[in-house]
């Protein structure tokens, strides 16, 4: 599974990496478990009942994918798509085999159609954003073990200026990875910070500088305006002194848990800054898994990695096929 990154270079993780979790289809699945069971469960109740697929039973289906959080339009579109495969007799109105992997493979059609994650080389920012208690610091520490294990110099930005905290959550990630925190006693202004570390990213040789901003409601409109003065402030400094220029990238952590409100977050972040990917954290906590599936379709939003655990190495990237498997098989 891979991300793309400008220039066609994928992010790929390393044999040892892969060795010591198991493999990253297994941390997938595990990470999926609790959707994949409610969803299969409730599949399985749907067509165990049933003496054939008629009409009723698609019905009771596209309920059930809604209930999952794929959405209501993906999910009226995947069940029409089964309605023509059974009526076509592509799919025998008694087989659940064929009906399940029929699901595996529209969600997997699904998905391929959506935008895919793309990032510039390095040198390069990513602002970390989203709502209170997302996950973001975390998240910002497994993108961190992530470079680190490419060979990249990562350096992080404390953005959250507001709780002391959270600069201290931030600074012993640091200390356990071993990335320097750029950091200012709390009530400064996260725009001038933000243009304090990336002159410090270029003074010592960074490739990554991620900064982990503070947690806001998309309800609170002045929060909001200055996400919006951060990232044009990241873009400015990123351009002005000499050398290359670097890419600035804005990641939307989401809490899987959400569920619908996750787009609701995702479309109002994305009016104040253009959102380059989305960060599905905690996973591996919520029957709601579906949600990647309608952020990707119904929003045009690209997934980009999937939160499994709370380690750092607890993150996949998101992979349309393979998360279309682990969702029902």
């Amino acid at each position: 599974m891979s991300v793309e990154i400008g220039g066609g270079v994928a992010l790929q993780p390393s044999e040892d990496e892969e060795r010591r979790s198991g493999g990253l289809w297994n941390r997938l699945r595990r990470g999926l478990g609790r959707t994949r069971k409610g969803l299969s469960g409730r599949i399985g109740t749907v067509l165990g009942n049933a003496q054939r697929i008629d009409e009723d039973v698609l019905e009771q289906l596209e309920e059930t994918l809604i209930e999952a959080d794929l959405g209501v339009e993906t999910s009226l579109e995947l069940v029409e798509r089964l309605r023509t495969a059974v009526n076509s007799g592509s799919v025998a109105r008694g087989d659940e085999v064929g009906l399940r992997q029929l699901l595996v493979d529209e969600v997997a059609v699904l998905l391929l159609d959506a935008p895919r994650a793309e990032w510039p080389p390095p040198p390069r920012i990513t602002l970390v954003v989203g709502v209170n208690g997302s996950g973001k610091t975390t998240s910002a520490a497994k993108l961190a073990h992530a470079s680190l294990a490419r060979g990249e110099r990562v350096l992080f930005a404390a953005a959250d200026t507001f709780r002391a905290a959270a600069a201290e959550q931030l600074q012993v990630w640091g200390e356990r990875l071993g990335v320097d925190v750029v950091r200012r006693p709390s009530g400064g202004d996260p725009a001038a910070l933000v243009f304090d570390a990336v002159e410090a990213a270029r003074a010592r040789g960074a490739g990554h500088l991620i900064v982990d901003t503070a947690g806001r409601l998309h309800t609170r409109g002045q929060l909001m305006d200055e996400l919006a003065k951060v990232h044009r402030v990241a873009r400015r400094a990123s351009t002005e002194a000499e050398g290359p220029a670097w890419g600035v990238s804005n990641l939307l952590v989401v809490d899987a848990g959400t569920g619908h409100n996750a787009l609701v977050q995702a479309r109002e972040f994305g009016a104040v800054a253009p959102l380059d990917a989305v960060f599905l954290a905690k996973i591996d906590g919520t029957a709601k898994g579906g949600m990647a599936v309608a952020i990707a379709r119904d929003l045009r939003l690209p997934v980009a990695w999937l939160g499994v655990g709370e380690a750092v190495e607890d993150m996949v990237t998101f992979d349309p096929r393979s998360f279309a498997s682990a969702l029902f098989e």
